[in-house]
Parts: C-alpha cells; sequence; structure tokens
C-alpha cells in the first residue's frame, strides 16, 4: 500500500520537470515591464481584439488574445505576494496599472472613430461575469503558473492566454467609454478584476506549493494581515459574481417555463405566432405575443394569465398584441434589431416567410398579373390577417410580401396597392418588401 502511494505522490509531483527556480524569476522580472516593444504588441493587440468584437468575429479575438502579454505582470505579482517580495509585487502592480490605462486608450479612440458601433454579442458575453468566469481564471491562471515554472513550457501558454480572456474585457471597458455606457464600462472592468485577481491568487498558491524561496522575512502579525487582504479580495470577487450567477440560472430557467407554457398553450398546429418578446426585467415580468389570425376576446386573456402560475411564472404580465399600429411597430423594431447581424435577418425573413407561405391565399392568377403589371417584381405572396381595431369588429386584410432588386418607387407602389385593392375587393392592405 505504502509502495502504491508512493507511486501515486511521485506520479502526480509538480516538481518533476521545474525550472530552476531562480531562472523562472529572472524570465519572470524581465517580463513584467510594459516598455518599447511590450507596449507597442499590447497596442497592436488591443485594437486586433476590439476590431474583432466590433465584427463579432471569434477568430480574430482569439488571435489577438494570443498575441497579448498582459499576463506576465499579473503572475508577477502573484510570485511577488508569494515570496512576500514586495518590491516585485509593486513593480508588476506598476506594469499592469501602465498596461491597463494603455489598453483602455487604445480601445477607447478605437470605438469612438470607428463607425460601428452596434452592440454586438462578442461585446454582451463580457458584461456579466459570474461564478463561472471565476473558475476559469483561477483554474486557467494555475495552468499557466504551471506552465511557466516547467523546463518545457509545452502547449498550455497559448491555450491559458485564449481561457481566461484579459484582452475581450479591457476592449468592452474601452467601447463603454467611448459610447458613454457606463453599465457596460462597469461590467466589463469587473470581469478584468476578477481575471487579474484569481490568476495572481492561483500563482501564490502554486509558488507557495512550490516551496519558492521568501524574499523577506516577515512576522506573523504581517503574514496574517497579508492572509486577512487576500482573503477580503476574494469575498469581494466572488460574492457579487454569486448573485450574478443566480440570477443568470434564474433567467434561463425562466425564460424555459416561458417557452414550455407558450407551446403547451398556444400549439404551432393550432395558432401561428408572428411575433414573441419575453421580457424577464421587467417589474413585473411580461410575456408578449402576437399570433397571424387568432384574435382573443379579454376572458381568454384573463384565463391564460391565471394559467401561468402552473408553470411557476408567478409576478408575469401576458400581453397578447391585437391592436395593428402597435403590433407593426413592434415587428418593425424587431427587424430593425435583427439587422445588427445579415445572418439573424435572413433568419427572420426565413421565418416570416414560412409563416406566410402557410397561410397563402388562393391567388395564383393574381400573383402572375402582378408579376406582368410590374415586371420589376420578381415574386410575390400574399396572405391574409385579421386585426381588431379600437371601437371596430374583427378585420381581415391582405398582407403582402414583394421581392424586387430594388425598393418599388412611390408611383408604383401606389398603383400596386390600388390595383390590389380592387383586385382583391379589399379597402385597404399592408405592403413589404423582403430586404
Amino acid at each position: 500500500m505504502n509502495n502504491f502511494l508512493n507511486k501515486l505522490i511521485n506520479f502526480i509531483d509538480l516538481q518533476i520537470g521545474e525550472e530552476d527556480q531562480k531562472k523562472v524569476l529572472e524570465n519572470i522580472v524581465n517580463n513584467i515591464s510594459f516598455r518599447g516593444s511590450n507596449l507597442w504588441i499590447l497596442a497592436c493587440a488591443i485594437v486586433i481584439a476590439s476590431v474583432g468584437l466590433n465584427v463579432n468575429s471569434s477568430a480574430v479575438i482569439i488571435g489577438a488574445m494570443l498575441i497579448s502579454p498582459l499576463m506576465a505582470p499579473i503572475v508577477g505579482a502573484g510570485f511577488g505576494l508569494g515570496m512576500y517580495d514586495f518590491i516585485l509585487l509593486k513593480k508588476s502592480i506598476k506594469n499592469l496599472s501602465i498596461a491597463t490605462i494603455v489598453s483602455l486608450m487604445v480601445s477607447t479612440i478605437y470605438f469612438y472613430i470607428s463607425p460601428f458601433k452596434e452592440i454586438q454579442s462578442e461585446l454582451l458575453a463580457r458584461t456579466s461575469p459570474n461564478i463561472y468566469d471565476i473558475l476559469i481564471a483561477f483554474f486557467g491562471g494555475l495552468v499557466g503558473v504551471i506552465a511557466v515554472t516547467r523546463v518545457e513550457k509545452g502547449n498550455p501558454i497559448p491555450g491559458v492566454a485564449i481561457a481566461t480572456a484579459l484582452m475581450p474585457p479591457l476592449c468592452t471597458a474601452g467601447y463603454g467609454l467611448a459610447t458613454a455606457n457606463f453599465a457596460f464600462f462597469g461590467g466589463a472592468m469587473y470581469l478584468y478584476t476578477i481575471n487579474c485577481v484569481f490568476i495572481c491568487i492561483a500563482t501564490f498558491i502554486i509558488v507557495k506549493f512550490l516551496k519558492y524561496p521568501v524574499k523577506k522575512q516577515i512576522d506573523l502579525k504581517h503574514q496574517k494581515q497579508v492572509k486577512q487582504g487576500i482573503t477580503a479580495l476574494l469575498l469581494i470577487m466572488i460574492v457579487p459574481s454569486v448573485y450574478f450567477a443566480y440570477e443568470l440560472l434564474g433567467e434561463k430557467e425562466y425564460k424555459q417555463r416561458s417557452e414550455d407554457f407558450i407551446r403547451n398553450e398556444f400549439p404551432q398546429k393550432d395558432f401561428t405566432l408572428i411575433y414573441k418578446k419575453i421580457n424577464y426585467n421587467s417589474i413585473p415580468k411580461k410575456i408578449e405575443l402576437a399570433f397571424l389570425s387568432k384574435r382573443f376576446d379579454s376572458l381568454e386573456i384573463k384565463s391564460l394569465n391565471q394559467k401561468m402560475k402552473y408553470y411557476q411564472l408567478s409576478n408575469t404580465e401576458l400581453i397578447i398584441k391585437q391592436d395593428t399600429l402597435d403590433l407593426k411597430n413592434d415587428i418593425l423594431n424587431s427587424i430593425n434589431n435583427y439587422k445588427k447581424t445579415g445572418d439573424d435577418k435572413d433568419i427572420l425573413i426565413s421565418s416570416l416567410q414560412k409563416k406566410i407561405s402557410d397561410y397563402q391565399l388562393n391567388n395564383a392568377k393574381t400573383i402572375k398579373e402582378a408579376k406582368i403589371l410590374f415586371p420589376e417584381i420578381k415574386s410575390i405572396s400574399i396572405a391574409q390577417y385579421t386585426i381588431t381595431e379600437k371601437s371596430k369588429n374583427n378585420k381581415t386584410i391582405p398582407v403582402i410580401l414583394y421581392e424586387s432588386k430594388k425598393t418599388l418607387s412611390s408611383a408604383s407602389k401606389e398603383r400596386l396597392t390600388i390595383w390590389l385593392e380592387q383586385r382583391l375587393e379589399k379597402d385597404s392592405i399592408e405592403i413589404y418588401r423582403k430586404q
């Protein structure tokens, strides 16, 4: 048994393959400075990362993280803390501060002059840190410092640079400053601080475990103060992130219950949903829906609101949009939001086309005539939509979706509208162009 334990200990022993400690410290001290080439590399990496966030490209962001030298002063601070080398600690913090300020300046300038300021998913991902970001930073830091202390550095270093993701939060904070979005700035800087602190703590643990020599002997009182400071810093970082993780989990569970409610109470074979919005952050929470042809009276809506209790959707209001103007505005807003990325816009158009084709009228002759009278139109689809106007009864109007290289001129659209109203024997229609 003892032989087995000895083999197991040797198998996991971190001192096997360890680099000479003096050489490791020399490398650490030489790499923490941000002057000359290091400063230029950092500035270029920040610009690359900012471009990646601006165009929503993960590949570009990863490339920027690989060339970034930001991790060196953080590891240096961990070594200084673990060895009680306060000169190294101060030097590391000073250089990290310089790097942070330079990064914020470069990213802020870039986003200020960039003509594209839309909020992309890669930017949003860096504004709400949680407990998982702490785990990534801590274990990424452990891997990084273990690799630094090896004779053979191996492949972990590039992976650690990507996993700990120090660059994107700084660039997102620069975006927040450039657009005066201080919620973005605060969230991104909190994530950046989490990464720095927990990489530093992971380094401190490995330095102690590998028994690096203490630079300055300090008494028990000062050692206790250092440990208390580390504990306080951990709590400051962990407590808010646990709260954010809890909120994120609650939001995901709420949206899942909302989807179950919509799927079970409005089956697709009976209802065609054309608009959906789940607002978790409003008070009360809201589920907004609109349907292609189904109309609901006040008693049905009240009954549906009561049914939400069975899906644990407490403090939630169900809103079914049936007013033409409000619904049109909401759909247009949704389309504008989807235009932020080409893929999402194509998905929306595809979804709308499917819904229209499912309820397409038997108007083959009308469609053929329209293409002859208006040769600029490549294709045209006609569906009917039932609306409820204030103080009036239900009313069904045709909705036309046409495809053309260019938007119809005002005169052509007016002629098309008049002709279709007469051809379909309707006093009003809605015409939209496929983008």
